[in-house]
């Protein structure tokens, strides 16, 4: 409709939901409409007569970044963001949403059993009953609603328990992203998880998106552990048949969307052969160079134990945890193990010297 010119100008108000809608989207829909029309972003569920929250979007510039804020609760409605033990989250922290107030239903028709699990008495007005939606989001400092997607979207990996909504959040964010999906995959087989962001690029928006740029910006706003490994562009999302986004669908990403390779060059020594054998087995990426980073491939300081272990299965040498994060590359780990002298030795052969 955009690129044809149209105009939703002769609208009145136009609430949008079921899904997170980005500022670029709000902002594309707003240069339609003009600014006479009334928008919002809009919150809710079949179980609590469909909205329950609203933020209405002003006229532009948007004042928000990445994905919009679903709002604050519309009258006769309560909304609360709870943690594991059902206490109310400090502003910013993650939590997951209970509706009450008007229009929250009584339960599932001939589901006892789900109607207990999902509609529970509220422990902070008598009388109301809470919706336990199984979405998760945390408050604003304006007081507004920030969505952060299903608790089903949380996973683990390396011990931590991550929030894909919030890494979306960020990744929507940055420079020249104008969607952004972030999935939790299988590497190889024995292999950890790594996270993976899929991004659709903003055309309209001056500048050039590169890997490395939004690895760079995320890292300026999210711990090491949560930000992507691998980077996917798509130039279209697949859908399932209702139109929403579907997430199995997503290509799988190869080596090239991983942001820590650099331009391929071969091991030298036959250190860095073996070393680069271990890598590949530890990391489950096909091809390593010598200037590729541990890290940035998605080691971690687990898998850095088991590096250790194996240089010394494998050359007999003795490798300091210190060294792998001041020599993250093949190369600066070769130059670490021996001195220059003995770089050209086979490792075998110094394995059975030692």
């Amino acid at each position: 409709l955009e690129e044809s010119g149209g105009d939703l100008g002769f609208m009145d108000t136009i609430l949008c939901g079921s899904d997170l809608w980005t500022q670029d989207s709000a902002e594309r829909l707003r240069r339609l409409c003009g600014d006479d029309v009334r928008i919002a972003n809009a919150y809710g569920l079949t179980e609590a007569a469909v909205d329950s929250t609203r933020y209405p979007l002003g006229r532009l510039p948007l004042r928000t970044s990445g994905i919009l804020p679903i709002g604050k609760a519309i009258p006769n409605v309560a909304v609360y963001v709870l943690d594991a033990q059902r206490q109310p989250c400090p502003m910013g922290v993650i939590g997951e949403l209970y509706v009450g107030g008007a229009g929250v239903a009584r339960g599932y028709l001939n589901r006892p059993e789900l109607t207990a699990e999902r509609f529970i008495d509220s422990p902070f007005k008598d009388g109301e009953r809470l919706y336990k939606t199984g979405d998760l989001a945390r408050r604003l400092p304006e007081g507004d609603l920030e969505y952060l997607g299903r608790n089903d979207f949380q996973v683990k990996i390396r011990g931590y328990r991550i929030e894909l909504g919030e890494i979306e959040s960020r990744l929507a964010a940055c420079e020249g992203v104008r969607e952004a999906v972030v999935l939790a995959r299988d590497a190889a087989a024995g292999q950890p998880s790594r996270l993976v962001a899929y991004y659709e690029r903003d055309g309209e928006r001056e500048g050039v998106v590169t890997m490395e740029g939004l690895r760079a910006q995320l890292q300026a706003s999210l711990p090491e552990y949560m930000v992507p490994t691998a980077y996917v562009e798509v130039s279209a999302w697949p859908l399932t048949s209702n139109g929403k986004l579907d997430r199995r669908a997503l290509p799988a990403p190869d080596d090239t969307a991983l942001a820590g390779l650099r331009s391929y060059v071969a091991p030298r020594t036959p250190i860095e052969e073996v070393l680069v054998m271990i890598w590949i087995e530890l990391l489950g990426v096909e091809r390593i160079g010598i200037h590729d980073n541990f890290f940035d491939l998605g080691g971690h300081s687990l898998m850095a134990m088991r590096l250790l272990a194996a240089v010394r299965d494998t050359l007999g040498l003795s490798l300091a945890l210190k060294a792998v994060f001041e020599s993250p590359t093949i190369a600066d780990m070769g130059r670490s193990l021996l001195p220059d002298e003995a770089e050209d030795e086979n490792p075998l052969e110094l394995n059975s010297k030692i």
